[in-house]
């Protein structure tokens, strides 16, 4: 048997016109920005000209299980800076409080 000697490596590639020296291009690669979601939702309630204040401590006690003083401090936030945060939780019981509220002035 003939003696082989080391492998031998394929033939390189001709070096393409108007490229210096035969360098190869670099290809970069993007990737998808990902978003996860948030890992607690905020329930926020927003003043307006129309909703008794009553109303508001009602919804904080019924709802969202605050005592009076707490719906009253939360409800004069809302009326003198025009929002408050009332609740924070995961996305499902956000959810469901959302879609109840959403029925409760065609209920009355």
């Amino acid at each position: 048997m003939p003696d082989e000697g080391p492998p031998q490596l394929p033939p390189k590639a001709p070096a393409r016109p108007g490229r210096a020296g035969g360098q190869g291009t670099v290809v970069a690669e993007r990737k998808a920005a990902r978003t996860k979601p948030p890992s607690l939702y905020q329930v926020v309630l927003l003043n307006d000209d129309f909703t008794p204040m009553e109303f508001v401590v009602m919804v904080l006690q019924q709802y969202f299980q605050r005592d009076l003083n707490t719906a009253t401090h939360i409800m004069l936030k809302i009326h003198h800076e025009g929002r408050g945060e009332c609740h924070s939780t995961d996305p499902p019981p956000v959810e469901r409080q959302s879609a109840l509220q959403r029925q409760r002035p065609q209920l009355e």
